[in-house]
């Protein structure tokens, strides 16, 4: 299997493709559903999968991406985490875990956390509805080729990005790349533009040129692309976005 979907990824060049390549690993493990799930810095969220496209718009239109346990516990963590060892006693888990039953999402779970270059993060989730004891021995085979798929997928999503981005046309300048490491470290446009020293018009007149330079919607979109293109880096406190990434969760958890 492992050697199969590495040619495949190697071959893809497309979000359609990441898309086949999951259909058929899914098919050829007898599961239910394997999802790649890329969350930004913005809150948007990009992926493939074969969810049922009802629930994964109810997904975002819910919010879920907010108090999903799973999503939660992976971004904290860098080993895989099956969902029957997370915590789902609270009142909004419970009715979110009821939720993701009745649209066939299976109550059976184990996701690949993945922490990609300028704090990139996604993860690889497959679930299925079964018993503790078939999952375990699911689990126990294939366990070291889901992670290795995890990282090849995530790679090859990277790559597409990268060749999807935006090229920018000027640099940014010094101060440019201020006013945005000072935003996405959390402070606020008065504070960046009293550190640095100049008037808040001043500061939002940088953070529009650089935001028109990085092809960007918002403020909120033009720092996440600053991290995700090594344009400011702010250590291991970021969570960089996949800029121009083709493959929003409304149109592609289908299959």
């Amino acid at each position: 299997m492992l050697e199969l979907v590495a040619g495949q990824l190697e071959a893809a060049g497309s979000l359609s493709d990441l898309q086949k390549i999951v259909v058929g690993l899914r098919d050829s493990l007898g599961i239910d559903h394997i999802v790649y799930h890329w969350v930004s810095a913005d809150g948007e969220q990009y992926g493939c999968g074969t969810y049922d496209p009802v629930w994964v718009q109810r997904y975002v239109d819910r919010e879920y991406l907010r108090i999903d346990p799973v999503i939660l516990a992976c971004f904290k963590r860098y080993h895989p985490v099956d969902w029957r060892r997370l915590d789902w006693s609270s009142r909004v888990a419970k009715a979110f875990r009821q939720d993701a039953l009745e649209h066939g999402v299976g109550n059976q779970g184990y996701s690949v956390p993945i922490h990609g270059p300028s704090g990139q993060f996604a993860l690889l989730t497959l679930s299925h509805m079964a018993d503790d004891e078939e999952w375990d021995a699911f689990v126990g085979l294939h366990q070291r080729e889901i992670i290795l798929v995890a990282h090849y997928l995530n790679t090859k999503a990277l790559e597409i990005a990268s060749s999807r981005a935006p090229k920018l046309s000027k640099p940014l300048s010094p101060r440019e790349v201020d006013a945005l490491t000072y935003l996405a470290m959390g402070y606020s446009r008065g504070q960046v533009a009293e550190m640095l020293a100049i008037s808040e018009h001043t500061l939002r007149a940088y953070i529009e040129s650089a935001r028109l330079k990085l092809n960007a919607q918002n403020t909120i979109s033009a720092v996440a692309q600053a991290l995700l293109n090594g344009h400011i880096v702010i250590g291991g406190a970021d969570r960089a976005a996949p800029g121009d990434w083709p493959g929003k969760l409304r149109p592609a958890m289908a299959g």
